[in-house]
């Protein structure tokens, strides 16, 4: 690396705080994607570049390529090098529930293809790197194209229940992708050269190692303007450059940046702290501006989720009331209580195509073994039981209740810490502008 700018240490803590807030989508992303695309002993491995791995099952306890896997919708994951030639992304006709939403490296949405956005007719869709914006759309039903060189799709399909597997594969099926040389017939371009791709490890977070994965994966995103201030001073301590050496920092300049990091920790804890829903979280650059804190909170609590108009989510991690107060209640805990979640007569979250409340075990807000093999309910789980009154009183609790309403409408939930989370695809705009109120989770009398 060459000699780096000796800026004064206080402004060096500033911006590595600022930088790693901005940066965590991108090493988020990477941990997903070196599974996936690049290790091909890790059983996530999808194949590499260019190939789709659908999975036609809810979600299970497993299944850890992300934080709170979605169980009404399995993924089909995919990642595409653009660096030599665009992609073709081709989905077939149906009239399921499907979305194949295109991300960046740090994990801003390029463009939407599915139910909302395209319909549900057959379409061609041309997915191009930042080098080729001058991409014709002849021929294409839409152009996505990125700002970053490495993409990924995380695509979602709606499965009904378990007899409904077969036609949900038929549908995954239809899903393709193919480099646009292949599509025209012409040879391919040269390819472009393989990467030293830095191995993977948990740790990396947490220290300085994090500048030296970013420094690898800024190689795949030109500088954009919004951008352009952040990025000059990482270049000014190399990190931007293509060979960051930590090592090459006067130590005072490394402690600084070590402090950037737990001041950036503390940061985004105190502010997912806060966070109750998805709004503004997870969006297109033009959508989420400039809030990297936003975006980072995201990541931090639902990698990948999607932007509120396509599905809002809302999370309960303690009992108490809803609305601005809520969250001072007690931390929920399947060994200390039973839980009540009640939508009241006519209060059911309004949506357009469904929507569900699933439980996730903490801290690694992953699906929990229970007995029934049952993560989540919602509107088109059959055999709902309502009350009296037309409310639907759902019973959150480690053993099976005796009752045999309860027992219809029981989530079980694990004997320990835990999170519920409420997914409605498709708000409608009562949800989007805050008229529609989640009820309050409280302890079960």
């Amino acid at each position: 690396m060459g000699n780096p700018v000796l800026v004064d240490a206080d402004t060096v803590r500033g911006t590595a705080a600022e930088a790693w807030i901005w940066g965590l989508p991108l090493l988020e992303n990477y941990r997903t994607l070196y599974a996936q695309a690049v290790d091909d002993a890790d059983p996530r491995y999808t194949g590499g570049f260019g190939v789709f791995r659908h999975y036609p099952h809810p979600a299970a306890q497993d299944d850890t390529d992300a934080a709170a896997p979605d169980h009404d919708t399995p993924y089909s994951w995919a990642w595409l090098d653009l660096r030599a030639e665009p992609w073709i992304l081709e989905v077939p006709a149906t009239d399921r529930y499907h979305v194949l939403p295109v991300h960046d490296l740090d994990t801003c949405y390029v463009g939407f293809v599915g139910s909302r956005t395209t319909g549900g007719r057959a379409g061609r869709h041309l997915i191009a790197g930042p080098g080729r914006h001058g991409t014709s759309a002849e021929g294409f039903d839409s152009v996505l194209r990125a700002d970053t060189e490495l993409v990924g799709i995380v695509g979602r399909t709606h499965l009904a229940g378990p007899e409904d597997v077969d036609a949900l594969e038929q549908v995954q099926a239809g899903y393709r992708l193919r480099p646009l040389s292949a599509d025209r017939g012409t040879a391919p371009p040269p390819p472009a050269p393989d990467p030293v791709w830095p191995v993977w490890r948990e740790e990396v977070l947490d220290s300085l190692e994090f500048f030296s994965f970013l420094d690898f994966l800024l190689g795949f995103f030109p500088v954009l303007p919004a951008d352009a201030d952040l990025r000059r001073r990482l270049a000014e301590l190399g990190v931007g450059t293509g060979d960051f050496e930590q090592a090459a920092l006067p130590l005072e300049i490394r402690d600084a940046m070590v402090h950037g990091i737990a001041d950036a920790h503390a940061q985004l804890a105190a502010e997912a702290a806060d966070s109750r829903d998805s709004t503004g979280l997870f969006g297109t650059r033009a959508q989420l501006g400039t809030d990297h804190l936003g975006r980072a909170i995201g990541v931090s609590t639902g990698l990948y989720g999607l932007p509120a108009e396509e599905a809002w989510y809302t999370a309960w991690v303690s009992t108490g009331e809803s609305g601005p107060d809520e969250g001072t209640g007690e931390p929920l805990d399947g060994s200390a209580h039973a839980y009540v979640l009640r939508f009241p007569p006519g209060g059911r979250p309004p949506a357009r195509y469904f929507w569900s409340v699933a439980v996730y075990g903490l801290p690694e807000r992953l699906p929990v073994d229970n007995p029934i093999d049952r993560y989540a309910v919602g509107d088109r789980t059959p055999g709902l039981v309502e009350d009296e009154d037309g409310a639907l009183t759902l019973h959150l609790r480690r053993d099976r209740p005796e009752e045999p309403q309860e027992q219809a409408n029981w989530l079980p939930v694990p004997p320990g810490p835990f999170t519920v989370l409420l997914r409605v695809y498709g708000p409608e705009p009562t949800v989007l502008d805050g008229r529609w109120q989640r009820p309050p989770l409280t302890v079960r009398p």
